[in-house]
C-alpha cells in the first residue's frame, strides 16, 4: 500500500511558477508509475503528467507540454511537478496518483491518490 501527500500549492500570478511535490510512504515506491492529475470546480479530474517506474517514460497533457516538467526521485520516494508559465486555466486542485501500470494517462488505472493541493493562478 502507498500513502501519498502533496505539497507546494498556492496562489501565483499568471506567468509565474510553482513546484508541487508528492511524498510517498512505503518501500515499493519504485514499483509504481506516478502521475499528476487536476480537477477544477465542476469538471472531471484530468490527466496532467505521468512518469514510469524508472523515469524513462514521461507523458504530458497537450495543455501543459513545454510548461510543466514531471520528475521522480526513487531514493527519496518523491515525485515532483515543476509548473512554469502558469495560466489562469491551470487553476485546480492537483492530485498525485500511483499506478501499478508502468505509467498511465487515465485516472482509471490509478489505485492510490493523495488528498490534493490547491493551485490558484490569478490573471
Amino acid at each position: 500500500q502507498v500513502q501519498l501527500v502533496e505539497s507546494g500549492g498556492g496562489l501565483v500570478q499568471a506567468g509565474g511558477s510553482l513546484r508541487l511535490s508528492c511524498a510517498a510512504s512505503g518501500r515499493t515506491f519504485s514499483s509504481y508509475g506516478m502521475g499528476w492529475f487536476r480537477q477544477a470546480p465542476g469538471k472531471e479530474r484530468e490527466f496532467v503528467a505521468a512518469i514510469s517506474w524508472t523515469g524513462e517514460n514521461i507523458d504530458y497533457a497537450d495543455s501543459v507540454k513545454g510548461r510543466f516538467t514531471i520528475s521522480r526521485d526513487n531514493a527519496k520516494n518523491t515525485v515532483s511537478l515543476q509548473m512554469n508559465s502558469l495560466k489562469p486555466e491551470d487553476t485546480a486542485v492537483y492530485y498525485c496518483g500511483a499506478t501499478l501500470q508502468r505509467y498511465a494517462n487515465s485516472r482509471l488505472f490509478y489505485k492510490y491518490w493523495g488528498q490534493g493541493t490547491q493551485v490558484t493562478v490569478s490573471s
